[in-house]
């Protein structure tokens, strides 16, 4: 199935049609009145790049390796929570695409396949994302069935102490648990090829989480122990026990702040993730490439450094590796391709961004993604740096 799409806005813009609302919202919203949300693609865009003339750029390679793991391109898929509700069998239809793609896959805990769904119908590693949850022999049973299901490396999320608030998802009715509105099962009726997506999928509720919590047997148990799960003391002892538990690599996501920075690079974690959660927590937080810059300056010699927040482009790839990434994760940029077509939506997703970011490292004189540096920036934004 050829999906039509120049851009990821045409992608965006397919979903939007085909997703349900309360879904597309979930995916699409951030915390509050949404300005950090706005402000990570705003920022990344207003980064001037220098083109370049009359250099021999006829051999691009775009491979690069994360987490020395070898790579297509310096893209991974990030972790979303619910995307099996944006396509029926969500997860494993990006993971599928993310591995014909050469690139990670990092399957969320909030996830409506399971991590086992996953193993089994791919057949290969891919990243699984936890959070610091209250019950930590759930936690620790979690992190054991990402181990036997030969997850490559353990993404533990780290900005996540309590919830933000999402005000699309409350006027949505977009909680713990969801209410079913009128307009909503009204919008699931216009929504066919969706609906039939979801009628045949494997699941419809969090995978991870149904059949696996001691005490917990229907849907009004599970919300409520949901409820009491993000709101807890924390520091960083816990990273210490996670990484106990953990036998391979461990990536710390939700790194904004360059104290933080310091503090996660002595964990030994084999990456941190520039982060500020899609704009979904703090808002007023900074954007993520604004800090990039700082954060790369004080760990990069000795911490891989991944970024995500706002990618839309392949230049946007570019601005963010200039800046001290090592590649980037997309999330709303893949499931706006999976809401829009499913598996081959997520396939023309990473496939834009490979042609964008081949196309700018042509017009900017790179040829290999280890030459993309500070120089490919332009001068107003190296003065600013």
């Amino acid at each position: 199935m050829a999906v039509r799409a120049a851009d990821i806005e045409d992608l965006r813009g397919m979903a939007r049609r085909r997703v349900p609302r309360v879904f597309f919202d979930f995916l699409e919203g951030g915390a509050n009145r949404e300005h950090t949300l706005a402000a990570n693609a705003t920022d990344l865009s207003r980064i001037t790049l220098r083109q370049r003339v009359l250099v021999d750029v006829r051999q691009r390679d775009l491979r690069t390796t994360i987490l020395g793991e070898p790579a297509s391109l310096p893209l991974g898929l990030a972790p979303v929570g619910l995307l099996g509700l944006q396509r029926g069998d969500g997860e494993i239809l990006a993971c599928r695409a993310a591995q014909e793609a050469g690139i990670p896959f990092c399957l969320s805990t909030m996830s409506v396949c399971s991590i086992e769904d996953v193993a089994s119908a791919t057949g290969k590693p891919f990243w699984f994302q936890v959070h610091l949850m209250k019950d930590r022999g759930f936690l620790k049973s979690l992190i054991e069935r990402a181990a036997e299901a030969k997850c490559s490396a353990l993404v533990l999320t780290v900005d996540l102490s309590t919830l933000g608030q999402r005000n699309r998802d409350i006027k949505n009715g977009m909680g713990t648990p969801p209410k079913l509105r009128a307009r909503t099962i009204l919008d699931f009726a216009t929504k066919p090829a969706w609906a039939l997506s979801i009628a045949r999928a494997k699941r419809r509720h969090l995978g991870n989480l149904v059949g696996h919590i001691p005490g917990v047997t229907n849907a009004t148990d599970l919300y409520g122990w949901l409820a009491t799960q993000f709101d807890t003391p924390l520091s960083w002892r816990e990273v210490e026990w996670v990484a106990g538990l953990w036998p391979g690599k461990l990536v710390l996501k939700g790194i904004l702040d360059v104290e933080d920075a310091v503090i996660a690079a002595k964990t030994g974690a084999a990456a941190v993730v520039v982060s500020n959660h899609g704009g979904r927590q703090l808002d007023g937080a900074p954007s993520t490439i604004s800090v990039l810059p700082a954060i790369a300056d004080a760990i990069g010699g000795s911490t891989e450094i991944l970024f995500d927040g706002g990618i839309r482009t392949g230049e946007d790839v570019v601005r963010a590796l200039a800046l001290g990434a090592r590649a980037c994760l997309i999330g709303r940029a893949y499931a706006y391709g999976l809401g829009a077509a499913g598996q081959p939506g997520v396939k023309a997703a990473v496939g834009i961004l490979r042609r964008e970011l081949d196309t700018c490292m042509a017009l900017t004189g790179k040829t290999t993604i280890a030459a993309i540096d500070r120089q490919v920036l332009g001068a107003s934004a190296r003065s600013n740096l």
